[in-house]
């Protein structure tokens, strides 16, 4: 277990034993992409695939941290803590404790072992995973009882959006921290933007014979390139133009009409993904209930087309990966997270995934790609206490 590794690499760094293990899980989201930080409606599972932190309070302002997958020790006194510092993957932790006390919470300094099985630079959320898992490390330590319930997780979430957009300066919009903390197994998480409401959504594809696979293209993603920000700024300035509170105001009904009014073709068409991307997901979602199956993969298809020629976040990896899989026989695919790379998910009958994987990977190699990595994935649970 990783949660024994993660206490194992406490113990030799630091000469004691942790209190406890925590894990957070990373995600993959279902539809609904750069929805989240325009009030949308986005649609995330948590993953198998776990960040474990393994921790221990200290009476000093210090906070120690090792990883790993890092290179060797960071510390940083928590009055230290400020945009850009600590750098590189140690302000994801020093983060949360830091935004938790700027919240009002008593947090103190804190030992930290991490072991992170989430991928990196997949998209899938490594970064989210890490913060919550620290953040319900703090929320024993230090007794501020947010694990307890819904309420409180959410309070948690909010903590790590702040603890990212802050100190590790990437302009998250919340998603991949609620479904770390909110999520429930066997379920999807429909989560309401504007107002924090959230719904779990049956989402058991070995009941009907189907599976989820994700595709790790390899191609190089980072969202603090400014790619992201980018298209989050095209959103404000289309919702100041629009004068409407976001991009949710606006109905999919008549909304070519709406978007002539827009001053750059950019931002008509930026505007225009966000629009129907909200809409997909509510149509996702009663697709889902009524296990419409195929309709959800009409959906994933139709989204990534909105985000490779709308949104203009797809790659040729990930525009090779849908279409390999779809090919092969797979319902539905789209490229998933904050694109620039990252990941792509198919929707695929659980005696074909075999087939789809093989298609993908013979479709990299023919195009000089790196080998992708796939692996099927189930809906799993949030974050919480190992031991």
């Amino acid at each position: 277990m990783t949660a024994d590794a993660a206490a194992l690499l406490f113990r030799t760094t630091f000469g004691s034993d942790p209190t406890g293990v925590w894990s957070a899980p990373g995600r993959v989201n279902l539809i609904g992409e750069h929805t989240d930080y325009n009030s949308g409606l986005c649609l995330p599972i948590a993953l198998p695939h776990r960040t474990f932190v393994a921790a221990k309070p200290r009476e000093d302002d210090l906070v120690r941290v090792v990883s790993a997958q890092g290179d060797g020790l960071v510390e940083v006194p928590l009055a230290e803590v400020a945009p850009g510092r600590p750098g590189g993957w140690a302000a994801y932790v020093a983060g949360v404790p830091w935004a938790l006390r700027r919240a009002g919470y008593a947090v103190t300094g804190l030992d930290v072992a991490v072991d992170g099985r989430v991928p990196l630079g997949a998209g899938l959320s490594s970064s989210a995973a890490l913060e919550c898992a620290v953040g319900a490390a703090a929320s024993d330590l230090f007794h501020l009882d947010l694990l307890a319930g819904d309420v409180g997780r959410t309070t948690l979430a909010a903590a790590c959006v702040d603890a990212e957009n802050t100190i590790a300066q990437a302009p998250t919009g919340g998603m991949d921290q609620s479904a770390a903390l909110l999520a429930s197994e066997g379920h999807a998480l429909l989560l309401d933007c504007r107002d924090g409401h959230t719904e779990q959504v049956p989402f058991d594809l070995s009941a009907h014979g189907l599976a989820l696979l994700v595709v790790d293209t390899r191609a190089q993603h980072a969202l603090v390139d400014g790619q992201y920000a980018q298209r989050r700024d095209s959103c404000e300035a289309a919702v100041r133009e629009l004068g409407v509170a976001s991009l949710r105001e606006v109905p999919a009904e008549g909304l070519e009409e709406r978007l002539s009014a827009l001053s750059s073709d950019v931002l008509r068409r930026r505007a225009r993904h966000v629009v129907t991307e909200i809409s997909r997901v509510q149509q996702a979602v009663t697709s889902l209930r009524s296990n419409d199956f195929r309709a959800v993969g009409e959906l994933f298809l139709a989204s990534h087309a909105s985000m490779r020629d709308d949104f203009e976040i797809s790659v040729a990896e990930l525009d090779t990966a849908v279409e390999s899989a779809v090919a092969a026989g797979a319902l539905g695919a789209r490229m998933t997270g904050g694109g620039f790379g990252g990941s792509a998910i198919a929707l695929v009958p659980a005696d074909r995934a075999p087939a789809v994987q093989a298609t993908v990977r013979e479709a990299f190699a023919a195009r000089g790609f790196r080998s992708p990595d796939s692996f099927l994935v189930t809906a799993s649970g949030a974050a919480d206490r190992d031991r």
